[in-house]
């Protein structure tokens, strides 16, 4: 019984996939963006997936919603803690958007948020979605 209650406040705080989309339709939909003003595709990273699932994780599961970490950290300080080594970092942030195309859609109506995806320095990126529809995408330069 105790296991099971375990498993299931578990279940509650993993970060589901990315509106169910694997990494290859986030980057479709981010990449169709980016080829309309004539952007180079993005790659995707599972170093900086597991920077955003951690972010997203982290305020579903103690109920606040910014681009400041609980711990006070950046979405650059959490991309170096996960082990990604940046000179370019930028993160959008959603809640509530049951889909990939609907936090697609919002982020693009967004001037803020699109100048990120639009961003020339990037070169990969991550998506992640936590319970309560709380989605957040890293995208960053490495090295330089």
């Amino acid at each position: 019984m105790r296991s099971r209650a375990l498993l299931l406040a578990l279940i509650c705080v993993l970060p589901l996939p990315a509106g169910a989309a694997e990494p290859e339709e986030a980057a479709r939909a981010l990449n169709a963006l980016r080829a309309e003003k004539n952007r180079p595709p993005l790659g995707w990273s599972a170093v900086l997936e597991r920077a955003a699932a951690a972010h997203a994780q982290d305020m579903a599961a103690r109920g606040y919603f910014s681009h400041q970490g609980a711990d006070g950290s950046s979405a650059g300080t959490r991309a170096r803690a996960a082990g990604y080594g940046w000179c370019f970092v930028a993160e959008n942030i959603a809640k509530g958007q049951p889909d990939l195309a609907s936090v697609m859609a919002a982020w693009d109506a967004s001037r803020g948020h699109r100048k990120n995806m639009l961003a020339r320095d990037a070169r990969e990126f991550a998506l992640a979605r936590a319970p309560g529809n709380i989605w957040v995408m890293l995208l960053a330069r490495p090295g330089c």
